[in-house]
């Protein structure tokens, strides 16, 4: 087997010689660079050591001795480092290089692409050149190494990233490693692949996966309805226009609520004696 059917992978070689800028290492048949900015070891010749191949720049292998998680049919969680919308995004595996995920295997949405700092479950790919990609983990992977829920995390809270998107809903794994699926009806917003988010959950499945839910719960998504709004009417002088008598689209257009939660959080705003309507208006109640 050559040096380059090996890219991706981790071997042993030997050294055969210094150089100023590193190490030439050897199979016996062919040398390869182990370059100084890959290895914070010093080596001798003769002596074995393990290594991970890649490919550089000019198409040639190259050698480090930092192993990364992932490799050729092994996966790890990595960061992303930076977008490219024309090529797809970068992937730190460790090494001075960092690995591009293709946009062919990235969603067809770019608003749901990764960010820098998300992070994905990956493997390996080599090209017919011996260029290195990143190749996302199928559903069948995160099956896998999930953990099936049992019915005590039933309304527990989770977090975890996306790995997975689609039209439909997201797929998640979370840190108890739950493989969990996200109903679009279960979101305010598509989160991007790799994002990690905040939930609880909604439903364990006979197979232990999990559904969730990222919407605040009825009590907290009240709160934060009632602060929406009562902020809105201090920003305008502690008067507004809007009143439980109100058109719903009207509503759903300031403050991006149905009628039922507009009136929920305004009872409760007016139950605390922080405002009062009067006529088609609401006004800021004042301490006297």
């Amino acid at each position: 087997m050559t040096l380059k059917e090996l890219v991706g992978q981790t071997t042993i070689l030997t050294v055969a010689r210094k150089a100023p800028f590193g190490y030439f290492l050897t199979d016996g048949k062919e040398d390869v660079l182990l370059h100084k900015n890959e290895t914070d070891q010093q080596l001798e010749e003769g002596e074995q050591v393990e290594v991970f191949l890649y490919v550089d720049s000019e198409g040639r292998p190259t050698a480090s001795t930092v192993i990364p998680e992932v490799s050729i049919g092994h996966y790890a969680w990595v960061k992303v480092t930076d977008v490219k919308p024309d090529i797809g995004v970068f992937l730190n595996i460790g090494l001075q290089k960092d690995i591009l995920l293709g946009k062919d295997d990235l969603p067809v949405h770019k608003s749901v692409w990764p960010e820098t700092g998300d992070m994905l479950y990956i493997t390996l790919r080599v090209n017919r050149s011996y260029l290195l990609y990143a190749k996302l983990a199928s559903d069948q992977v995160i099956q896998s190494i999930s953990t099936k829920a049992t019915r005590s995390s039933f309304n527990k809270n989770i977090q975890g990233y996306i790995y997975r998107t689609a039209k439909v809903g997201s797929w998640i794994y979370t840190l108890e490693g739950f493989k969990g699926f996200i109903h679009e009806s279960q979101r305010n917003q598509e989160p991007r692949l790799g994002e990690k988010v905040e939930g609880r959950i909604i439903d364990i499945k006979e197979d232990g996966t999990i559904n969730v839910s990222l919407l605040a719960r009825k009590q907290d998504s009240l709160e934060l309805d009632a602060a929406r709004i009562y902020e809105y009417l201090i920003s305008r002088n502690g008067a507004m226009p809007y009143t439980d008598k109100s058109m719903p689209e009207d509503i759903k257009e300031r403050f991006g609520l149905s009628k039922a939660a507009f009136k929920r959080a305004l009872g409760k705003l007016m139950k605390e004696g922080k405002v009062y309507q009067e006529g088609s208006w609401t006004y800021e109640k004042k301490n006297s």
